[in-house]
């Protein structure tokens, strides 16, 4: 054993913590025969990149042991209100038991204690003994652990925190956090605390007085600390004496479990690599498995789920050369090198997310891995260096930015977009983006923000911005934030990005139908929501403040009617008040418990009940009332920028199917089924001189049914321009179709989309308010008429079992990690995506193709017309009166003939002065 081995700190592994951390944070991944891996595939990563941080450190992976400990019998109800281990995770203990074993690392596992009390023990006796520990772990309560031997380090978010570091987190130094703890309590180990006392309560009595000991000794000092209650908490502390000694109890570490080895003797062996092997082939980690050979856990590795691709240098192989440009001189010669480079990595930083609002603060750009630079522009600090002037600096970069031969990638360029927007560039040379890149690749297999890309594609974890912005109220904005930091976390943004690009295409250009899904569909679409994006839409504040006044007046009407069928007054919003009123007193049907026992009162619950019952009708139309008052009508009118309108943002790389979603506002919730919902589309308008014009994809996902179906009937059907529902009743109650009642027709729309989301027979029967035994009928004759559409079914879910993915007629694909799991319900609903997912991200396709196909014409046409908001299947514009027929026609023309599948693409548009009227 080296010296150096025998000085190197112990490290301590929260294999607990980490085992539902992995499950939680990492999607669900399976083996080809459904085995679950995505919490092995967390957990043995983050030790891999320990391994890779601290070679010469002995690491030992501590797991909570099985059945009851201590704190159960001191206290009842500790950790009772936790669910059950999930299946799926309960499945992958034992391979990460056995891969930490092989791995030759020490796996320690005592009954009786947690993970934390053997961890504390260790880490007291090995840091008395003068050797530094470092203790990995996600878990909180461990700050109270620290000490000047003993530090925390968080893999998962790379973060270190020491004694210092806890004093910033929490404001109290390591040997108050028990204190704290006890005060406030903790809901997810279902300690009590104190009632009263939350956590800025208990911040304010432990900086102000000291310990409980300390509190319990001068009750009489808590009222002039001034604190919000302060006045009363000395008889809640008071009466509360044994819940906080309990609390205490339960919250403290035990630091003296007796170990059935000697700690100091704990090292690492070589590991077993046969056993390894046969583990990563069992859990088909074959990146992995190409790894054993090279070296046993080699630093820069980690988890990549994406083992069709080429290899990837570690980020931590390749030398960094970072510059933070100050002098002209200086920028001059990185112009000269960005016009040069075939291609550019380029980042904007800013100090907003909004991309209207964000004022622009630096630049950085690479020009191959490892080369990077920040441009900083508008550090405003006190004592901040001289930087170059922004408006020179966009002036020089603006020819190179507008150039379309000139070659850029970056991470989401769509805000950067909008931001140069803002001071008169157009972004153009939009050559890669890398959040698509991954999304196309696939869209289920991981966030695809900058952090989760890195460390899934290069095994690097990045500056976040957190660690150099702080957290909460207290976050600075980028101006505000030390240049020598800024510049790190800025051309590390940009140096990635071109990695990022050099590491994903690869896997891309693998499978020709998706680098045709990226290059014709998703990033021409990029300029086009940009554009949608920074026109914005109209708003009437005055509609919206008056349906406001109106909406708060029925919440006050229907709130005195759930009170009057009560017969009492309650929270309508507390569960609690809800149990006792509509179970205890009212004796309504339990549908479902809660985890703890309780009566659920979930909105779905509610929605079942409200169908025979008052009172929960009541309570739902008064969620409904006032989700809509507080997400729409008071918030629209606060939302409108300096324009005078609102500014939405298009997410492209949020939903797994590849349709757009849309935030601040989200344009996709509002309803439209109802009256309120229809009033606030009332409250977009047109401006004066326009109208609004929706146009709208027709039955779009029927349509492609019968595409890919090719069922003669549905085909039929939609060649001839028959009204599907009729014609789909007609044959499913053997009527003519002229005799098809408005009933029947009803029904006969139910099946056709029940079907295409994979209703059962059974949610037919409940959708529709009939026998199981008839919905089953149904279901039986639609399929003897349409024998196309379930031999498509059934050969779909056979092709997504084998392949583990289904695509769109373009190819795009949806990949299914459940579609083989074993639990039950959730390999159903996997079933039931892949029937839906290639309709609707067909649908989605269709939609983005006519975008960017409209976009190009309005650059060209000189009629009065903007593409101003897209929304499921509908586009909306603003379009001159003078113009309104030509355009009217020409958008129909362009959206039905956007894409050619084998039954006519119908689109309807209305006109408006407003959404709703144009709708």
């Amino acid at each position: 054993m080296s010296d150096q081995t025998k000085t190197a700190p112990m490290v301590l592994v929260d294999g607990s913590s980490y085992l539902y951390r992995a499950f939680h944070a990492i999607p669900p991944l399976t083996t080809s025969d459904g085995q679950p891996t995505n919490a092995a595939r967390g957990v043995i990563s983050m030790i891999r990149s320990l391994i890779g941080k601290y070679p010469e450190s002995p690491i030992v992976v501590i797991f909570d042991a099985k059945g009851k400990t201590f704190r159960d019998e001191i206290y009842s109800e500790y950790k009772a209100q936790r669910p059950p281990m999930p299946d799926d995770l309960r499945l992958q203990i034992e391979p990460i038991h056995r891969m930490i074993e092989a791995m030759g690392l020490p796996l320690v596992i005592i009954e009786g204690v947690e993970a934390d009390d053997v961890i504390g023990t260790i880490a007291k006796q090995v840091g008395e003994a003068g050797r530094d520990v470092i203790v990995s772990t996600g878990d909180k309560d461990m700050a109270q652990l620290v000490t000047d031997k003993v530090t925390l380090v968080n893999t998962m978010t790379d973060t270190v925190m020491d004694i210092a570091g806890v004093k910033d987190k929490f404001g109290i130094p390591p040997e108050l956090i028990i204190d704290y703890l006890a005060l406030m309590g903790d809901k997810v180990d279902n300690i009590p605390g104190v009632p009263g006392v939350g956590e800025k309560t208990a911040l304010a009595l432990l900086q102000g007085i000291g310990s409980i000991k300390d509190i319990y000794e001068r009750l009489d000092d808590i009222a002039p600390l001034g604190f919000r209650g302060s006045k009363t908490m000395s008889k809640k502390m008071e009466d509360n004496r044994d819940m906080a000694e309990l609390s205490y109890t339960l919250a403290t570490i035990k630091c003296d479990v007796e170990l059935p080895f000697d700690m100091h003797a704990l090292k690492n062996e070589p590991a077993n690599k046969e056993v390894l092997r046969e583990w990563f082939q069992k859990l088909e980690f074959k990146t992995w498995l190409r790894d054993i050979d090279k070296a046993p856990m080699a630093a820069g590795t980690t988890v990549n789920d994406s083992d069709e691709g080429e290899d990837t240098p570690a980020v931590s192989d390749i030398e960094v050369q970072y510059e933070t440009v100050l002098d002209k001189s200086q920028f001059n010669q990185w112009l000269e090198q960005l016009n040069q480079a075939e291609l550019v990595a380029f980042d904007t930083e800013t100090t907003s997310l909004n991309y209207m609002q964000a004022e622009l603060v630096g630049v950085s750009v690479a020009i191959e891995a490892g080369k990077a630079a920040y441009i900083p522009v508008a550090h405003d600090y006190e004592d901040a260096p001289e930087q170059l002037d922004r408006d020179w600096v966009l002036e020089q970069l603006k020819p190179w930015l507008e150039d379309e031969g000139k070659a850029k990638v970056g991470q989401h360029l769509k805000y950067d977009a909008n931001v140069l927007n803002n001071y008169d560039i157009t972004l153009r040379g939009i050559k890669f983006d890398t959040m698509l890149e991954s999304y196309v690749f696939n869209s289920t297999g991981t966030r695809h923000d900058m952090d989760s890309l890195s460390s899934k594609f290069l095994g690097h974890s990045t500056v976040k911005f957190e660690d150099i912005a702080g957290k909460g109220a207290k976050q600075k904005t980028f101006n505000q934030i030390d240049l020598e930091q800024a510049a790190f976390y800025a051309a590390e943004d940009a140096d990635i990005t071109l990695r990022l690009h050099q590491a994903i295409l690869p896997k891309l250009e693998k499978t020709p139908e998706l680098v045709s899904v990226f290059s014709d569909i998703e990033l021409p679409l990029v300029p086009v929501l940009a554009k949608m994006e920074q026109t914005g839409a109209l708003i009437d504040p005055d509609r919206l403040h008056a349906q406001s006044a109106e909406i708060a007046s029925r919440l006050q009407e229907v709130e005195i009617k759930a009170h009057e069928e009560a017969g009492q007054e309650f929270n309508l919003s507390s569960p609690k008040q809800l149990q006792e009123i509509l179970f205890e007193k009212q004796g309504l049907p339990v549908i479902k418990k809660t985890p703890k026992g309780q009566p659920s009162t979930a909105e779905p619950i509610l929605q079942e009940l409200a169908e025979n019952y008052e009172l929960p009708r009541l309570i739902m139309e008064h969620r409904s009332l006032a989700k809509l008052k507080s997400t729409y009508t008071d918030k629209l009118p606060e939302m409108i920028q300096h324009t005078g309108r609102i500014h939405t943002s298009y997410h492209q790389a949020v939903t797994a199917t590849g349709r757009l979603s849309s935030t601040d506002p989200n344009l996709q919730n509002i309803p439209i089924r109802t009256q309120e919902g229809r009033r606030i589309r009332q409250a977009f308008v047109a401006p004066e001189g326009h109208k609004l014009v929706a146009a709208d994809y027709s039955q779009i996902e029927l349509r492609i049914m019968a595409h890919l179906s090719q069922d003669k009937g549905l085909l039929d059907a939609f060649a001839h321009d028959e009204d599907v529902h009729k014609a789909t009743a007609a044959e499913v109650f053997e009527v003519a179709v002229d005799d098809v009642t408005a009933e029947q027709r009803r029904r006969a729309k139910a099946i056709n989309f029940g079907l295409i989301y994979g209703m059962s027979a059974f949610g037919l029967a409940k959708q529709l308010g009939i026998s199981r035994p008839e919905a089953q009928k149904y279901v039986q004759r639609y399929f003897e008429r349409y024998p196309g559409v379930r031999t498509y079914m059934e050969t779909t879910r056979e092709n997504a079992k084998e392949k583990g993915y289904v695509e769109t007629i373009f190819g795009r694909r949806l990949y299914l990690p459940e579609i083989k799991a074993r639990n039950a319900m959730m390999r159903q609903a996997a079933e039931r995506t892949a029937i839906n997912a290639p309709m609707q991200g067909s649908a989605a396709d269709i939609i983005k193709r006519a975008m960017i196909k409209m976009h190009n014409w309005l650059a060209d046409t000189d009629l009065g017309v903007k593409m101003i908001m897209q929304v499921h299947d509908e586009l909306i514009f603003e379009v001159a009166e003078k113009d309104l027929e030509a355009a009217q026609a020409k958008i129909i023309d362009i959206m039905q003939n956007s894409t050619e599948i084998d039954v006519p693409l119908l689109v309807e548009a209305g006109v408006g002065d407003n959404w709703d009227e144009a709708h």
